[in-house]
């Protein structure tokens, strides 16, 4: 698991239009809010993409990016931008590297039944590349306007 103060593990990564994003793109001008989710078009993962697609001007204006990653492919991806209109980038992490990278590939149990999946997770990486905020285990549903308020205090 990551913490606080510890450089953000760097990635190279291809977007929903196969587009390689590398952290290091953002380094010394753009704060980065990178999320995990599960699954794109699922219930959780569709409530917190709007509501960061909502907020994408105010994050802006504090320069800052909001990249959202899972396990589905850059066409998954591109269908979920379109069906709602996202505002973001979306990073195909298909091989599961950046998920392990950042310890969000755990056990998950539902239903007495335990799977491997993607925990929702979020890092506030600020522009120096340094993690400020790490949060394991988030709940959708009002998730990004309390990253909003995070990082408007960077």
């Amino acid at each position: 698991m990551l913490d606080r103060n510890q450089v953000a593990p760097a990635f190279s990564t291809v977007n929903q239009n196969n587009k390689t994003i590398n952290l290091s793109d953002y380094k010394g001008n753009k704060n980065v809010v990178l999320y995990f989710y599960p699954k794109d078009d699922t219930s959780g993962c569709t409530i917190e993409a709007n509501q960061f697609t909502q907020l994408a001007s105010k994050f802006a204006k504090v320069d800052t990016v909001v990249i959202g990653v899972s396990k589905d492919s850059c066409e998954s991806h591109q269908d979920f931008i379109n069906k709602f209109g996202l505002k973001m980038d979306l990073l195909a992490d298909t091989s599961g590297e950046l998920c392990q990278a950042y310890g969000v590939w755990r056990e998950k149990e539902k239903n007495g039944i335990k799977k491997m999946g993607i925990v929702r997770s979020t890092f506030l990486i600020n522009k120096d590349g340094v993690l400020v905020d790490v949060i394991y285990g988030v709940t959708a549903d009002g998730h990004a306007q309390e990253m909003l308020n995070k990082v408007s205090q960077l």
